[in-house]
């Protein structure tokens, strides 16, 4: 569903506030048939009745108040990325200008094309002409007075102005996405849509068994997994086009406003196929890591730390050639069709394990782990189906860690 009129939104936002149409419209320089209108737009959008009309006033109902909510926030993260655009010294006054010139199509096609790079591919991708989402980007990048697109060798690509606006775009139209959530979850009817950036052990077992039991409850909550680098789904957390993070934490404060939830322990262990020459060995010699060609965790994995003081603590040099993946399954090829060896977690392969099909043989430091746990935006607010998730995966990690 497409994001509603930003006019519209302020004009619901304006009546929450002063609780009547009239002293809305006084504010906004509008009619008030125009107020009047745009809350009835609004009201479309999100298929409930947001106020009951009396001589009193306009009184939020409670879908109107659980809407008002959401809609003030993405309307403040409107106007923060307009402020960083124009500067600190920029007035209040000029910021509310800039963003009353501003249109949810123009923003739309802003974060087509910072996703996409491309005018032709976000073209294709969001179904507009190519004419038309050129029209609008340009529109925005003269009505803010700021560079949003320059001319490179590859083609015109968005500037970074365009990026931290962009995102400040998404996360606004992510809080309307779920305004309506909340206000379906009223009437005991079931929407919205979760996206779990999830990391090689979630996603191989954790979120799979969570997920079960969730779409069982919520069967039309709709839920998409992306996968990535850590690099890759943090920068998708912090847009908004990911809800949160499952897998490994990284070690200190992350900032930028992300948070870390620990959720337990993950035991490592040495995984090999079950034909593997050492599948039946119980305690691994320094001599039989060197022996064998090894698949290595990404450099910047926190597995990869823990790959090195593996052969350091065996007194050893780390291979020099190995094959750097993090994909299970690409690594299920090599362990079951050679002699290669991996260090892992013993939860990741939990089903490999249960087939006969992998090994795992004791780490050879003896207890060895990882944390395991959720990494989210500081200030996300869940909706009920969300909410509901997130207590189905943490359920699960807690049987993980007995």
């Amino acid at each position: 569903m497409s994001a509603p009129n930003l006019r519209h939104l302020q004009a619901f936002h304006e009546v929450m506030t002063t609780g009547s149409i009239s002293a809305a419209a006084l504010r906004m320089h509008l009619t008030q048939s125009a107020v009047t209108q745009a809350i009835a737009a609004i009201e479309r959008h999100f298929n409930a009745p947001l106020f009951t009309r009396s001589p009193h006033g306009m009184r939020p109902t409670l879908a109107g108040t659980v809407c008002a909510e959401r809609i003030e926030r993405a309307l403040t993260q409107l106007r923060d990325g307009i402020q960083e655009l124009a500067g600190s010294e920029v007035s209040a006054a000029r910021r509310e200008q800039l963003f009353r010139r501003i249109s949810s199509a123009q923003l739309s096609s802003l974060i087509q094309l910072v996703e996409f790079r491309n005018f032709t591919h976000a073209a294709r991708a969001t179904g507009v002409s190519q004419p038309t989402i050129h029209r609008a980007a340009r529109t925005l990048e003269r009505t803010l007075d700021a560079t949003l697109f320059e001319k490179t060798s590859y083609g015109v690509v968005p500037t970074r102005e365009a990026e931290k606006l962009a995102r400040r775009a998404h996360l606004a139209f992510v809080e309307i996405s779920q305004a309506r959530a909340d206000i379906d979850a009223l009437d005991g009817r079931e929407s919205g849509r979760t996206v779990i950036g999830s990391m090689p052990l979630a996603r191989s077992f954790l979120v799979p068994t969570a997920l079960i039991r969730f779409t069982r409850e919520h069967t039309e909550h709709a839920v998409s997994i992306m996968e990535g680098t850590y690099e890759h789904l943090l920068g998708a957390l912090q847009s908004g086009q990911a809800d949160f993070l499952v897998g490994a934490l990284r070690d200190g404060r992350i900032g930028g406003g992300i948070v870390q939830e620990y959720l337990f322990d993950d035991p490592l262990s040495i995984v090999v196929g079950a034909g593997h020459p050492l599948a039946k060995k119980r305690k691994l010699t320094a001599h039989d890591l060197a022996s064998h060609p090894w698949i290595a965790p990404r450099a910047t994995s926190p597995l990869k730390t823990h790959f090195e003081a593996l052969f350091k603590h065996m007194g050893i040099e780390p291979p020099l050639r190995f094959i750097e993946c993090n994909s299970l399954g690409a690594a299920r090829a090599f362990l079951m069709g050679g002699d290669h060896m991996m260090l892992s977690s013993t939860n990741q392969v939990h089903y490999e394990l249960q087939t006969g099909t992998l090994v795992c043989l004791p780490h050879p430091a003896g207890k060895v782990i990882r944390k395991i746990g959720l990494t989210v935006r500081e200030d996300w607010r869940p909706t009920q189906g969300q909410a509901r998730l997130l207590a189905i995966l943490r359920e699960t990690a807690q049987q993980l860690a007995h």
